[in-house]
């Protein structure tokens, strides 16, 4: 006689392997990310606007 599924645990193995999915997604964001930030030199960010005074 076969044994009944077991709901529960096939359940937390598609959330795990969701989960596994969503990290190894945003790991590979996180890494472009960071590839990109260390691609632009510090030098070609704009430089901010001085605050008017005279606006107060």
């Amino acid at each position: 006689m076969a044994r009944a599924p077991n709901y529960n645990q096939q359940r937390a193995d598609r959330d795990r392997a969701k989960q596994a999915k969503a990290d190894a997604k945003q790991r590979e964001r996180d890494q472009r990310k960071a590839e990109k930030t260390m691609s632009t030199e510090p030098g070609d960010e704009p430089a901010p606007e001085p605050e008017d005074e005279a606006r107060g």
